[in-house]
């Protein structure tokens, strides 16, 4: 059977990977912008994670000319106003490390929790995508979220950027350490993806 193939406007291969199991049962291939050599670099400039995710879904789709999710997420904690936000995966970033690791963000995190007991220190992900057709209009949303906390050491090899700091309370594990599967029901941007798949679905057999 032959597969059509959507566009998740991320260079997280990761991330892609996770999008393309959900979309695999309906013959719906995903590929990231790692799969490329010519891309636009996309200026995150949006105050919300919405805003960013429809900014990298119209300009990719109409760069590519494809069906195209724009996705971005991030880590908010209530003990210090909600950071890092949409500023997560930058959030360590300076004038001498303007590409923060993954390393670097969660040291950095670490650092300002120093002094906030485990009970203060309650965090949730955030998810919100937008599905664009491939000439650049939006054609649906959603936003999920995910509710833990920080632990204060990382635990688990698992997950991307702050998923062995993030405990899912109910589970005693973080994300980092989370069965996959249990990860891939519960997470943020699996729920947000699941909101998305009808209007994907429809998207493709219009073409």
């Amino acid at each position: 059977m032959s597969q059509t193939k959507i566009l998740l406007g991320t260079n997280n291969r990761k991330k892609g990977m996770e999008l393309s199991e959900l979309l695999f049962p309906f013959g719906i291939g995903v590929c990231t912008l790692s799969d490329f050599a010519d891309k636009p670099e996309v200026i995150e400039d949006g105050v919300t994670f919405i805003e960013n995710a429809r900014k990298k879904a119209i300009e990719h789709a109409r760069f590519f000319g494809m069906i195209t999710i724009g996705e971005d997420s991030g880590l908010s904690v209530d003990a210090i106003g909600g950071e890092p936000g949409i500023y997560s995966a930058r959030f360590a970033a300076n004038a001498d490390n303007l590409n923060a690791t993954d390393e670097a963000n969660n040291k950095l995190l670490l650092e300002r929790l120093t002094l906030v007991p485990l009970e203060n220190r309650t965090a949730f992900y955030t998810c919100a995508a937008a599905v664009s057709d491939s000439s650049g209009k939006i054609v649906g949303e959603a936003e999920q979220y995910c509710y833990g906390r920080i632990l204060f050491e990382l635990i688990g090899k698992g997950g991307f950027g702050y998923d062995p700091l993030f405990e899912i309370v109910e589970y005693h594990k973080t994300f980092g350490s989370l069965c996959p599967a249990v990860k891939k029901t519960i997470s943020h941007r699996a729920r947000t993806m699941r909101k998305l798949i009808p209007i994907i679905i429809s998207l493709v057999n219009l073409k």
